[in-house]
Formats: C-alpha cells, structure tokens, sequence
C-alpha cells in the first residue's frame, strides 16, 4: 500500500514493516510519507524489507532552517456550540471536578487520604475529588522549581477544575506565599489553601475547605458555548507503523475541524518533531512562530547532546516491533495530528495557550510527562493514537483512538475508537471523521465518559531537567 507516489517503501496491511517497491542504493533516501525517514545502509532489492537491518537515520545535531512559509488556503469558518462549564474568567470546562493540588510531595499520601475520604463524604454532588501529587516542589533550583511552579498553576487554573484546594506542607521551596506569585488572579471562592503544619488535624480542615468548593460547584450548570472555546490536546504513544496511514491523520481531521470553528489544537512531544520540523515551520503563521519553532527543536537537540546522546535515540523497541525504524519515520507520522492549518504559536514548557488556531508545546516525548504539559496548558480533552496500546490517562480526559483493529479488539478496555477500520477501506476517512467528532462532542458534554476515565487512570509527571539538593 503506497502511502505517496514518490515513496519506494509500501507498509504490509498484515504486519505494518516496509518493502522496497524498486531497488535502493546504498546511501540512498528511503521514502515514505513522500519524505525520506532515512538512508539505506545496503543495497536493497525490490520486496526486501526495510527496517533496522538495513536503514539509519540521517539526522544531525543543530540545525540552520530558511523559512519558507507554505501557502496555506484559508478554512472555511464554522459556527458551533457544545454544553460545557462556563468559569469566571471567561475558560471552559468539560468536567466539574475538585482537585486538591500539592505544592510538594511530602504531603502526596496525606492529599490521596483526603480525597478517598472527601469522596464518601461529597459523593455524587461533583464529577469527583481527585489528588493532584508528584514529588518535587523542593530541593529544586532555578528554572526546574519554576517550570513545576508553573505546571501546578496551570492546574489550578484548568477550566475542568470547578474547584481546588492547593496542599502545602509550609517549610518547602514552592511556599504557598511565593506559588501564589505566579499563579495570578484566582476565584478565592474557587481556590482553598491549607499548610499541613499550621493545623492540628490536616485531613479534618482539609475536608471543610473541599466542603465549600463542592458547595460552590453545585451551582455550575453546563451551558451552550461555542466550539472556539475547545481546546484539545494531541499526543501519540506507542506508535506503530500503521500511526501515520490512519490514527494520526484521523486526528489532523479533527484538529482541522476543529480550527474551522475557531478553537485550539495543541501539538507537544517536541524530539517527535526532528525530522519533520520544516513541515510545521513552513506553516508558521509569521517569522517570529517560525523563529520560535526553530529555537524549541534545536535546544531541543542541544539537550540531548548536553547530556551526551544522540539525536536520533529513538524509536522505542515498542515503535521497531511495530514496523517504526527511525526517528524521521516517526515523526512523519506523528506530526500528522496536528493537520493542515497554521500554526499560530509556540509555548515553551509550563506556559498555557494563549491564541486559537494550531499551537506548538514544548516538551518530551515522554507519555505522562508531556500528558501532564498538555493539561497543564489548558486542554480540557486529549486525544491519544497508539498502535501498541496503553492504559495511560492524564488529569484532561484521554481519548484513546487505536491504529489498527486487532489491538482495538485485544485492548477494548483501554480503546475508546477505532481507526484501524480506515485499513483495507472498511470505512473512508470523512466516515471515520465524523464517528470521531460525534464521540469528541458527548466525552466533552459529559455523556460519555473515556475508558481511561472510566478505569480511573490518571497520571501527573513533571518534567525535571536540574539539580536535586
């Protein structure tokens, strides 16, 4: 199956590897996706395969790039609304939870305490009490204790919070009195403080405190709102070699469709990006998103070559068993989530989104890591490819959507949809796209609830790149 008229690869619909369909030359470009993912390191005959035997990645270290801005026809504008939680400051969210956030991991088990208890007291009055934990909020210095001060004010700024109590201990790094610094304007209706060294009975205060956010959370009723008011977050993890042909274009559908109506896709997994970076430069809106993109992917590389790696160290062992060989064949696929459209701006790590349209984040690879970005960034759904499959949620509803149907049908208690049905044309892409988009509409309505979701997995990581004391 030709993915492009100009690819000398096909992938198998029985086993997603690749085979030549003409003879390659050693040193040659191997191509697919009508880019070249690599370079033959034989010669390779028609038929042979194509993967880790006999093909390397030409990626190099730090990068010059030209802009060259790709003219991009104009969507058509769409009008739409769906049923969601209106917030104070103008956010919306999809969820009407309370979340008791920790400023540090000392108090993680006295925060999940609280809120297995919070939850037999408040049952049923919101969509749950869950505990936000990780483990740093001290011993960190510099940038790295910022970038967690400004992924937990994201969460306590995420619209699907209608309520949230911030956990501290009182003698750590990320103090309250110094978190409040960056975490701006609150409702003090909708946001609760409490030191576990300041009362004699932590959890007894602690359940008072979440008493009054659940009382305030009972007066949030969905609403109509415009779709412009959506922002999803896009992310891929165990990729496979059929992630490019079906799952990740299903999802640039959705982040197309979802432009149309003027809302926000947000494009993350930066090391996922080397490779086929110029493809998103080319659609910057401007030199300055160009420029900004250029500077993610390269200090993006320079990290990996700070700390003595390589570029190319990746695809995972997962990503080679499912037909994957280099780091330019994954990226290929995976930055087909974010579609067509222009892209409008890049985030640095632990920033929220600011404009409409397509948005890069900043951030790793890693699945809860960058998870956690995208929800910290103000995406109150994620949608989630994989070709492997994984159990994995993240605190914004993860809406896991399989790249073939053997794993939708092994793993039906992690798959939400099943784009593997696009292979041997059981149903067309427009078809595919509109199942996808009616699920999307009742997840964030709150008729449906994800399997993620439905299983109570929630992950929280955050991204430590610094000095532990």
């Amino acid at each position: 199956m030709l993915i492009n008229e100009k690819d000398n690869v096909e992938v198998s619909l029985e086993n997603g590897h690749k085979y030549a369909v003409c003879d390659i030359k050693k040193d040659e470009a191997v191509i697919k996706y009508g880019f070249p993912i690599g370079v033959a390191t034989a010669d390779i005959k028609k038929g042979e395969q194509v993967h880790t035997h006999n093909l390397k990645s030409a990626l190099s270290a730090e990068n010059k790039y030209v802009y060259e801005p790709q003219n991009i026809p104009e969507m058509s504008k769409k009008s739409g609304s769906f049923q969601g939680f209106l917030r104070k400051n103008g956010s919306v969210g999809i969820r009407n939870e309370i979340w008791i956030i920790n400023t540090v991991g000392c108090v993680n088990k006295v925060s999940e305490k609280i809120a297995e208890k919070a939850n037999l007291i408040y049952a049923g009055k919101t969509d749950g009490i869950f505990a936000v934990t990780h483990p740093y909020g001290c011993s960190q210095l510099g940038n790295d204790h910022e970038s967690t001060q400004k992924i937990l004010a994201g969460m306590v700024n995420q619209p699907n919070a209608a309520g949230v109590l911030v956990l501290g201990l009182g003698c750590e790094n990320n103090l309250i009195c110094e978190f409040k610094k960056l975490l701006g304007e609150y409702d003090e209706k909708r946001v609760k403080f409490l030191n576990a060294q300041d009362c004699a009975d932590e959890t007894e205060t602690a359940i008072k405190l979440i008493g009054e956010l659940v009382n305030e959370a009972q007066n949030d009723k969905r609403v109509p709102v415009g779709f412009d008011k959506l922002i999803i977050g896009l992310k891929c993890g165990g990729s496979d070699a059929f992630s490019g042909i079906t799952a990740n274009p299903l999802a640039g559908r959705i982040s197309d469709r979802l432009c149309s109506y003027g809302g926000t896709a947000v494009l993350t997994e930066t090391p996922e990006m080397f490779g086929a970076e110029t493809i998103l430069m080319n659609r910057a809106e401007n030199l300055e998103v160009f420029n900004k993109t250029v500077s993610i992917v390269n200090h993006f590389k320079q990290y990996f070559t700070n700390h003595g790696q390589n570029v190319y160290e990746n695809p995972s062992p997962g990503n080679k068993e499912g037909g994957i060989t280099t780091l330019e064949e994954k990226s290929l696929g995976c930055v087909q989530k974010g579609g067509t459209g222009t892209v409008t701006d890049v985030l640095q790590y632990g920033e929220r989104v600011k404009k409409t349209g397509v948005v890069l984040l900043n951030g790793p690879g890693n699945d809860i890591v960058s998870t956690t970005a995208l929800t910290a960034a103000g995406c109150q759904l994620i949608l989630f490819t994989t070709g492997r499959g994984t159990p994995l949620g993240a605190f914004a509803p993860t809406l896991k959507i399989s790249t073939n149907s053997e794993l939708a049908e092994r793993k039906a208690n992690w798959t939400d949809y099943n784009a593997g049905n696009l292979l041997n044309e059981k149903k067309s892409l427009s078809e595919c796209e509109e199942e996808l988009w009616d699920l999307i509409v009742n997840v964030i309505e709150g008729r449906i609830k994800t399997k993620s979701e439905i299983n109570g997995y929630r992950e929280f990581a955050i991204f430590k790149n610094g000095v532990t004391l």
